[in-house]
């Protein structure tokens, strides 16, 4: 996700999770790397989360799970009151992490004979998209699981910033009266029927929210379940992550151990560690560890979650609008970093928290979090730095 609206241009819950152009410690071409674990690449990399703290994050935490084992390395502070720092085991809101986990589930259902990638949305949930030009007979499940479906995002803008007024129909979610509503996908997806296509179907691929908060309606149309049980029962259970969930109901609070998470509005730090995350629903509610999203996205790159052949469509990407020269699949993100490994994951944020994760080819995955969206670009390109870095030195 990105901050839930668009930050610089880009939209809420927008996924991030991967890298971007900037040179890191020990990434040179020709260079000599040290060994995974030695004091020099995790030097490099605590170095680059202190410049972060020092640049205005209240806590940064890298969890890197491979081939040589799992290793944590946190800077700054879970709780800017008490100093704590935040735990290895910390769970946090994924916010469009989400996504993915979602289009493994629904790739399961392909792969049961269940779906039809290319069959149109309205096939399943008939009269669901449709008005003001939006139309489900002309969009497919694929082009809702990689953007390319045009639909008009229902969240609107949250960067106090924003140049332009947020469409009145859209919901805001860092205002007082949104934090603790409770929300459902039918009520999501009809506000975004309220306004026109962004685009024709098919046109190209823009990070809409919408597309997730339909497919997780799909999910319940098939199975007879909702996509929380589904995603509980299919990947959750199946992979013991005992620190993965989908928030109940009106759950405001993060069950286990946590940091807290901040949001700056209007120039002030606010602690916005609860919160309804039904207006992410499908598109960005879960809550994760570090660790647990690792052996998530390992799992699925390894063909544990979904057959080869499917798996293979969702590395089948488009030009993805949320960052230049990377590639979005269904529910996956490839980029190349600056020392060229290729990555695959997603990543989210959500008010309070963003976690930018993903796997490499030799299966090490890395998964980093901090506890305050950046800001400005200047946070922003710091933070980036930290996941360079450790996916340089991995």
């Amino acid at each position: 996700m990105r901050t839930l609206a668009r930050h610089r241009g880009r939209t809420a819950l927008a996924g991030l999770g991967l890298v971007a152009a900037l040179t890191a410690a020990g990434c040179g071409s020709g260079d000599t790397t040290p060994a995974p674990n030695s004091p020099d690449r995790n030097r490099a990399i605590a170095d680059a989360m202190n410049a972060a703290v020092q640049g205005g994050i209240p806590g940064v935490q890298v969890v890197i799970t491979g081939p040589d084992g799992q290793r944590t390395l946190t800077a700054g502070v879970g709780d800017v009151t008490t100093g704590a720092p935040i735990a290895d085991n910390a769970q946090v809101r994924i916010g469009s992490n989400t996504k993915t986990f979602v289009s493994t589930v629904l790739l399961q259902l392909v792969a049961e004979g269940k779906l039809d990638l290319d069959a149109p949305i309205e096939r399943y949930l008939p009269g669901v998209v449709q008005g003001s030009g939006n139309d489900g007979n002309k969009i497919s499940v694929r082009q809702l699981l990689q953007h390319t479906s045009g639909l008009p995002d229902y969240l609107a803008s949250a960067n106090p910033a924003a140049t332009e007024p947020p469409n009145p129909a859209q919901v805001q979610v860092l205002r007082p009266e949104t934090r603790y509503r409770q929300y459902d996908s039918a009520e999501l997806v009809r506000t975004a029927m309220t306004m026109p296509p962004q685009y024709a179907p098919g046109a190209r691929s823009v990070y809409t929210n919408t597309n997730y908060q339909l497919l997780g309606m799909l999910i319940e149309k098939i199975t007879g379940r909702s996509a929380a049980a589904e995603i509980d029962a299919r990947i959750i259970g199946k992979l013991g992550l005992h620190d993965t969930y989908f928030p109940a109901d009106g759950e405001t609070v993060i069950r286990g151990p946590h940091p807290r998470g901040y949001q700056v509005i209007d120039g002030k730090q606010q602690d916005y560690t609860d919160l309804n995350p039904s207006w992410g629903g499908t598109a960005g509610a879960m809550v994760s560890t570090g660790a647990e999203l690792n052996r998530f996205f390992i799992a699925l790159m390894k063909g544990d979650l979904v057959p080869t052949a499917l798996l293979e469509q969702m590395k089948q990407t488009v030009p993805f609008d949320r960052m230049p020269g990377a590639g979005y699949g269904l529910g996956l993100i490839r980029e190349a970093n600056t020392c060229g490994k290729e990555i695959w994951g997603h990543g989210g944020s959500i008010p309070g928290f963003e976690t930018r994760n993903g796997v490499l080819a030799d299966g090490t995955a890395i998964t980093v979090t901090v506890n305050q969206l950046p800001t400005d670009e200047a946070t922003d390109e710091l933070v980036v730095k930290v996941v360079d870095t450790a996916f340089c030195a991995s």
